[in-house]
């Protein structure tokens, strides 16, 4: 790999670690100093929201096709209908994925080489 391509992956690396890291050091570091005072801690709502907020974040992003041919859009929706037709048959986390990532795949190559 280039050394462009090591730095970007370290920099995404420490950018997923810090979204971790940052709000566990800081509600650890308020709940011992509200436990010191003899005050019963709470977590503060915004915290309880922000990992599904970034989820949704990043579902967002990923929904949206780099190419904006039709075939993109066409493979993002028929990969995004078979994962959630997956989900809704086994209500798991793994099969929904893979076969998502497969039906996109195929329906990119079939188009590529149809073309």
């Amino acid at each position: 790999m280039a050394g462009e391509l090591w730095v970007a992956v370290m920099v995404a690396a420490a950018g997923t670690l810090l979204m971790r890291l940052l709000p566990l050091v800081w509600m650890q570091r308020r709940l011992a100093r509200e436990n010191s005072q003899g005050g019963t801690a709470a977590m503060p709502r915004w915290l309880g929201v922000l990992g599904p907020v970034m989820i949704a974040a990043m579902l967002g992003a990923s929904l949206v096709p780099t190419a904006g041919t039709l075939n993109a859009w066409v493979a993002t929706a028929v990969g995004g209908s078979a994962t959630l037709l997956v989900w809704w048959k086994t209500k798991s986390l793994g099969w929904p994925v893979v076969s998502g990532v497969v039906v996109f795949g195929a329906v990119r190559f079939l188009n590529f080489v149809v073309l």
